[in-house]
Order: C-alpha cells, then structure tokens, then sequence
C-alpha cells in the first residue's frame, strides 16, 4: 500500500472577500475528489487571495499513486481563475 500527499499553493484572480474565495475553491475541491482522492483547504484560511490546498490518495502501487497526483495537478494548473504557485508532494510506501 502507498500513500500519495500533495499540497498545492494558490493565488486566485479578483477576490475581495472569503466569500468569494469560498465560491471558487468549494468547485476545485468536488472535481479533485471526482478523481478518487481526499481534498480539501488546508492553509491560509483566512487570506482572500491565497490558498493552501491539500490532496491525498491511497493506491496498491506507486505509479498509480503518481498518475492520480499528476492528475490532480494538472486540474488546479489548469484552471483560469487559479494560478498555481507552487506544489509539494510526498510519497510514503511500505518500507516508511
């Protein structure tokens, strides 16, 4: 068994409020965890433009493990209203 982690930092575009912050990042969220995954803000709160988001799978082999974080990658970099800012991914296996 492997587990996947992957922490995704965020600027988002013209957001003057939380609220508004929510309503872009609560669609990111629903289609990360379409993927199969565990997803959710996890960082900087309480910026209006900033966010912190955090993402972990659970896959029998490693490379399944790469290809669904690769995946949720691509989706946040993807996306207009987001500029992905940096990423951090961790892999932990059965001998960790």
């Amino acid at each position: 068994m492997y587990l996947g982690a992957l922490e995704l930092d965020v600027l988002l575009g013209d957001v003057h409020s939380l609220k508004q912050k929510r309503s872009l990042i609560k669609p990111v969220l629903a289609d990360l965890r379409r993927l199969g995954v565990s997803a959710s803000e996890a960082g900087d709160q309480d910026l209006h433009r900033r966010s912190r988001l955090g993402v972990a799978v659970v896959a029998p082999d490693l490379v399944h493990v790469r290809e669904i974080l690769d995946k949720c990658e691509r989706l946040v970099a993807d996306r207009p209203e987001l500029e992905l800012l940096s990423t951090r991914r961790r892999l932990f296996g059965p001998e960790d």
